[in-house]
């Protein structure tokens, strides 16, 4: 992916800023960070359209942190708002009364607007063919409303509305809705999933779909510390984690072919639930059905990657599909500090003390 794009290292990250601190999000927030760095390479001719959700935070009258415009949305309306964008401007540069600036849609919901109420306008829009991007913000649950669960909350979760007791050990008891295959079924232009933890591979994705007309679909795990249980400095090292366990698969669709970009480590999946406490419950020595649970999710690990023709082994290096240096090793410093720099293609640099960078 990284031979013909122009970010090819963090190096060549763009350093213009279009989200700046300052917004009412909860500290750590993952969301913001994708955000943050989509928005460094769609630039500012960006127009964002806000389902009612966690992101609304980040324009509280009269302060706003962003440089884009903005429209807020009901929880269901968004994909349906961002097509009264483009046919309004379509319209004005049709009719001579404005100028074609290329300015770019982009769509933000969380899994509540994108797996559930929003479901079937994103799907229209898609079948429309509507030229947008769309980022589902992906936090498992009803961030902005107390944490309720959704049809991303993962299996063996807790949620305030799948809470644990005697009646029920295991918090939430169903599969997490597959909204990828969904998406994918649309055949939209561009569709990929996407980790705060991984910003060069997050980048050269949104770099390269915006080569494309049509809708670009973006689902990203967003990690978030008052939702599912974590310190907020742990916010990257989550995510990370949920890559590395498995649990997060970095992947793309474009042109009919299904591609995972990185290959994770396979660290033991207990790494990742341990840091959070809506899993708190799985490590109970009194929750009869603890073990049991944490099997099923092992087990649901392995058959996903099996089915991809890869075994969910341990492995001390981070596979990476095309041999381009990801960054995650050094995400959270990048992120939050600005230091820590790759050597270069397939060079790890001082800072991947305990990565091996290898090339398929």
């Amino acid at each position: 992916m990284a031979g013909d794009l122009s970010i090819k290292t963090i190096r060549e990250t763009p350093l213009e800023e279009y989200l700046h601190p300052g917004s009412s999000m909860c500290p750590g927030c993952g969301a913001q960070v994708m955000i943050r760095l989509m928005l460094k390479v769609l630039g500012p001719k960006t127009f964002i359209v806000n389902a009612a959700g966690c992101m609304t935070l980040l324009q509280t009258y009269p302060y706003s942190n962003l440089k884009s415009g903005w429209l807020y949305t009901a929880f269901a309306s968004a994909p349906a708002g961002a097509q009264g964008i483009r046919d309004a401007l379509d319209s004005l540069i049709s009719q001579g009364k404005a100028r074609d600036e290329g300015i770019k849609i982009l769509v933000l919901t969380g899994d509540g607007g994108a797996y559930d109420i929003g479901l079937q306008a994103t799907s229209a829009a898609m079948d429309r063919d509507l030229d947008f991007y769309y980022l589902c913000y992906d936090n498992e649950a009803y961030g902005n409303t107390g944490f309720q669960q959704s049809g991303a909350s993962p299996y063996g979760s807790s949620t305030t509305t799948s809470p644990i007791g005697r009646l029920n050990p295991v918090g939430t008891e169903k599969r997490k809705k597959n909204l990828f295959e969904i998406w994918k079924a649309h055949n939209p232009a561009y569709l990929a999933t996407i980790s705060p933890s991984h910003p060069l591979d997050l980048m050269q994705k949104v770099e390269e779909a915006a080569r494309r007309k049509g809708p670009k679909m973006f689902i990203g795990y967003a990690s978030c510390p008052t939702g599912m249980g974590f310190d907020p400095s742990l916010s990257i090292k989550v995510a990370q984690l949920a890559v590395d366990t498995g649990v997060w698969p970095l992947k793309k669709y474009v042109d009919g072919k299904v591609t995972h970009t990185i290959i994770p480590r396979f660290v033991p999946v207990e790494e990742y639930l341990r840091l959070q406490a809506r899993f708190r419950h799985l490590f109970d020595e009194n929750n009869p059905a603890a073990k049991e649970a944490i099997a099923k999710i092992k087990d649901e690990i392995r058959s996903y990657w099996k089915a991809q023709g890869i075994e969910a082994k341990a492995r001390h290096h981070m596979v990476i599909a095309d041999g381009s240096c990801c960054g995650s090793c050094f995400s959270s410093s990048f992120l939050w500090f600005s230091w820590g720099i790759p050597s270069g293609k397939g060079k790890p640099s001082s800072l991947h003390t305990n990565m091996e960078v290898a090339m398929l």
